[in-house]
């Protein structure tokens, strides 16, 4: 009851967002009837379209809802951008007003609207095809340094490659899925680190499609923990199928690895917000380094969400893999993510725990990325250089 309920306002909400926008542009175009009866059609339309594509992986026909899914998401991803515009288009239009009633006749209002108006959803079908091309290349190559300090020259040059994200699901398929894990050998890590949400849906329809992922190569293995999305998708199944592709699932626990033969330590906790969705699974930092060897001097955490780092800063870890946040995925939602989380994406650090926030390798939603580029992240280990007394005088 209470999902149908929030279901149900989403739906009220966006029909409400979708009448905004039809009258703050249709009635401005200079254009006959029939196209403006067009438009408003679309929008309507759209209004069905869009909850419809994020409803569609339940059914079970395929590959009907796979295609319901893309046309669903991909009117999510134009509406989105077309309503972004238009307000902009409204406060910029607010801003002339106040000008023209300061300095009247310097401004053509009349001319304002009618462009304006016009330019709208030709700069919405724009970024949302840019924003296509974007999402559905393969995530490039970023390479991180992250400094260490007392690092033993042994760790020296340790390469972990990340990927997060992946969203395998109604748009995202055994393609893209070994694109990735190509790019990924072809780096020849020393460790992959898998930060969650790797897919949305059940085992059942989408176990083919990750399969890819057990073909990942890396001297000492792929180590993988949970996101919320496998959480909605049947957690349980999917840390067995994920075992069962030979992938090293951590659930608030930890291993001991040795490189050049100095230990470090590979920790991984479930995601931050399992507990009120499964409670056995809570998210637990301490308990996942509990009993570490004190003298691993280097100690991973994998945790899906970037605020698992400030409960881990104290505990003694070097530094923090997360995902979770896309990078905002596509403007303006970046400027969301810091709502809730500590960090958007990139390097950053709380005391002495660095924390890399991945933006993701796939996406979630509509496919579409502006200026949130999807990675696969190669993290090398380095030595902090030492600070002299004379760089300090």
């Amino acid at each position: 009851m209470r999902r149908s309920s929030f279901l149900v306002r989403v739906i009220v909400i966006g029909v409400l967002l979708h009448v905004y926008v039809g009258f703050r542009l249709i009635p401005e175009w200079p254009i006959g009837l029939p196209v403006k009866m067009l438009a408003a059609i679309w929008l309507v339309l759209s209004c069905f379209l869009i909850p419809l594509g994020m409803l569609a992986r339940r059914l079970e026909r395929q590959p009907l809802a796979d295609r319901l899914a893309w046309v669903g998401l991909l009117a999510m991803g134009f509406f989105s951008s077309l309503l972004v515009i238009t307000i902009v288009r409204d406060l910029t239009i607010a801003s002339l007003l106040t000008v023209d009633t300061l300095l009247p006749r310097t401004i053509s209002l009349d001319r304002w609207r009618i462009d304006t108006a016009v330019a709208v959803p030709a700069l919405a079908l724009l970024s949302t095809a840019i924003g296509f091309v974007n999402a559905r290349r393969r995530a490039k190559v970023v390479t991180i340094e992250v400094p260490i300090a007392d690092l033993p020259a042994s760790l020296d040059g340790l390469t972990i490659v990340q990927i997060s994200d992946i969203h395998v699901g109604p748009t995202i398929k055994q393609r893209y899925v070994q694109a990735i894990v190509d790019e990924v050998n072809r780096l020849e890590p020393d460790l992959v680190a898998i930060t969650g949400d790797v897919v949305d849906g059940s085992v059942e329809q989408l176990a083919e499609h990750a399969q890819p992922l057990a073909s990942l190569r890396a001297r000492y293995g792929a180590y993988l923990v949970t996101g919320n999305h496998e959480y909605y998708s049947g957690a349980d199944e999917w840390i067995a199928e994920f075992r069962r592709m030979g992938l090293k699932v951590l659930l608030n626990e930890h291993v001991v690895l040795k490189h050049n033969e100095t230990p470090f330590v590979v920790a991984g906790v479930t995601d931050y917000s399992t507990g009120h969705l499964n409670g056995t699974h809570r998210s637990d930092p301490a308990a996942a380094i509990e009993n570490a060897p004190e003298q691993a001097c280097v100690k991973l955490l994998l945790a899906h969400q970037p605020r698992t780092a400030l409960a881990a800063a104290d505990l003694g870890y070097t530094l923090q893999l997360s995902g979770h946040t896309h990078g905002g995925q596509f403007f303006p939602w970046n400027f969301f993510v810091r709502l809730q989380q500590p960090f958007t994406a990139g390097l950053a650090r709380i005391d002495n725990l660095w924390v890399y926030t991945s933006r993701g390798t796939g996406y979630w939603g509509p496919p579409k990325r502006l200026g949130a580029p999807s990675e696969i992240t190669r993290i090398r280990l380095v030595a902090e250089p030492a600070i002299s007394l004379a760089q300090t005088a």
